[in-house]
Parts: structure tokens; sequence; C-alpha cells
């Protein structure tokens, strides 16, 4: 009886954990462990993938949910002449540009929004 009140108290822990785990990420606080609401996304309004001559995917070190990707999201499209796209999946960012960019002007943008930029290649 010892044993299975054990396993019993140890599986309503764990359950505990998963429950509060799944509703903080689902309602709004972020993993990075912030507690302010999610930012607003910065729009594009150019949407025509023709305009964009110059295409870059870049490696961001840090992302772990879409709030962190909303964010490195929102500091690239705050420049005129940009549309990123955050993929926390595979942890990367492509973006499209009017103009071209340089790597480091990229990765002080990216550091601006509290990450890292692991690499930049252009396509």
């Amino acid at each position: 009886m010892g044993n299975a009140a054990v396993i019993a108290v140890l599986v309503l822990i764990i359950g505990i954990a998963i429950y509060s785990t799944v509703r903080r990420i689902r309602y709004g606080s972020s993993c990075c462990g912030e507690r302010e609401p999610a930012q607003k996304k910065v729009k594009v309004s150019d949407r025509n993938v023709h305009n964009y001559p110059h295409t870059y995917t870049i490696q961001v070190d840090g992302m772990h949910c879409a709030n962190c990707a909303r964010r490195v999201e929102n500091a690239l499209n705050s420049h005129e002449g940009r549309w990123a796209m955050a993929d926390v999946g595979k942890k990367n960012v492509l973006l499209r540009s009017k103009n071209e960019e340089s790597e480091s002007e990229l990765a002080k943008d990216i550091a601006s929004a509290g990450y890292t930029m692991l690499s930049c290649q252009k396509l």
C-alpha cells in the first residue's frame, strides 16, 4: 500500500507540472520568463514578394516560442523595405528586403530584440 501511495503522489505532481506548463505557454506567458503581454505585430505594408529582390536566411539563437519569434520579426520589420518571417521550429528567419543588407546591421537589429544572430546566408 505504501508504494501505491508514493506512485499516486508522483503522478499527481507530474500532472500538475505538465498542466501548469501548458497553461503558461498557451495563455500568454512566454517561455522566456517575461511576464509582460505579447507585443503587437509590426505589419508589413507591401506583401508582394516580387518587390523584394534580396532574400536572406538568418539563423537565430534563443527563439523558443511564438513571442520570441514576434520580437525578432518586429525588430527586423520596423525598418522600411524589410519583410521578416520567423520559424521557431527551425530557429531561423526568412528576410526579404528591397535593399542590400549588411550582416552587421542585421545582427545589431536582432540583438536589440535580445537574441543572437548565428549566421546569415543570402539566397
